[in-house]
């Protein structure tokens, strides 16, 4: 039995140590890229500033692209680990929201709040994915994951009875997905426009275009 308790004991601080040493990692990789960009970080600065060799974040996160794609969920999240897409704060907002403006409107204000810390890395990942296949291929995967989501949250808003008719749910979630990716918020953000302004104008966009009735009813 004190052997049984000594090894339990044992994986649980492996467990631990591992999950620490994830974390540190991470936690540095966030440093770098939102302070140097995608191509001035170096995988063995982030190693040095965690405390390990580069092996090791290869073996606890994987390499830079993976890296990246790990700290752009974590900002997607505002969390210190990447967060999947269900478990964000926002995301059970909008779900949580009644009648398909709201759910909109809540959606809209969280990108507000969102896009000032995850579009300068979009916008670096986009540039390095010009030159290297495999921050391509997690720019593409990102990308088609955010359609998926879109898809997900167009059925939510279907089922308030809310949206137009003479959309599809495909469409619906095509509108939702090129109105809200970085791109158009670095285009927001060139013409002045604040986060919150931003927010406030996507949201009027998508109630005017989605709903069967886009006029607000007053209180």
């Amino acid at each position: 039995m004190g052997d049984e308790v000594k090894r339990s004991y044992r994986s649980a601080r492996r467990a631990e140590q591992a999950a620490a040493t994830r974390s540190a990692v991470l936690l540095a990789a966030r440093d770098h890229f939102t302070e140097r960009g995608y191509a001035a970080t170096a995988v063995a600065g982030i190693a040095a500033s965690a405390g390990v060799n580069v092996d090791t974040v290869y073996r606890t996160v994987g390499r830079k692209p993976q890296l990246m794609l790990a700290v752009i969920d974590m900002a997607l999240a505002g969390a210190d680990q990447p967060v999947v897409a269900e478990q964000r704060d926002y995301v059970q907002a909008v779900l949580a929201a009644e009648g398909a403006r709201a759910k909109l409107t809540t959606y809209a204000d969280a990108l507000g709040r969102v896009m000032p810390r995850v579009a300068p890395l979009f916008d670096s990942l986009a540039q390095a994915a010009l030159t290297e296949p495999d921050c391509a291929a997690v720019r593409d995967g990102i990308g088609e994951r955010r359609r998926a989501n879109m898809l997900k949250l167009a059925e939510d808003l279907r089922a308030t009875g809310d949206l137009r008719d003479d959309l599809t749910d495909d469409e619906v979630a095509d509108l939702l997905w090129t109105t809200n990716a970085p791109d158009y918020y670095a285009l927001a953000v060139a013409r002045s426009w604040s986060p919150t302004t931003y927010a406030e104008r996507l949201g009027d966009l998508w109630c005017r275009l989605l709903l069967a009735d886009p006029v607000e009813a007053p209180a």
